[in-house]
């Protein structure tokens, strides 16, 4: 087994609690990677033998754009979900995602979830 990864994608949306973050989007980043063999893959040299790192992309940010979530946790298990429902050689998918300008008075520099989700 092997793992994919994308780092850092920046996802500018609305998330949070609070009464400003409903309406005013927040730039968020997203790390995630996949499990899956990837033997068929290097064999082949072909992307239809791997996950599609840029399809996922795409899908992270209707996911996030759509859901207009209160938590990061809801946000994180839905990106997770979506990644396993979506290519079925990934066998395990770990998603964090961080706020990138918390609103909160002290200096911090994110705060985040991650989430690991095993294929059923």
């Amino acid at each position: 087994m092997s793992v994919i990864e994308i780092r850092d994608l920046r996802v500018t949306v609305i998330v949070g609690v609070l009464p400003h973050e409903r309406v005013t989007p927040q730039p968020l980043s997203f790390d995630i990677d996949f499990v899956r063999d990837i033997s068929d893959a290097v064999r082949t040299d072909d992307v239809q033998h791997t996950t599609n790192y840029a399809a996922v992309i795409t899908r992270v940010y209707e996911v996030a754009a759509e859901g207009q979530f209160q938590l990061l946790e809801t946000l994180a298990h839905r990106v997770g979900e979506m990644v396993l429902r979506e290519n079925d050689a990934v066998t395990e998918v770990t998603v964090t995602v961080r706020k990138l300008e918390p609103p909160v008075s002290e200096t911090v520099a994110t705060v985040g979830v991650r989430v690991t989700l095993p294929r059923p």
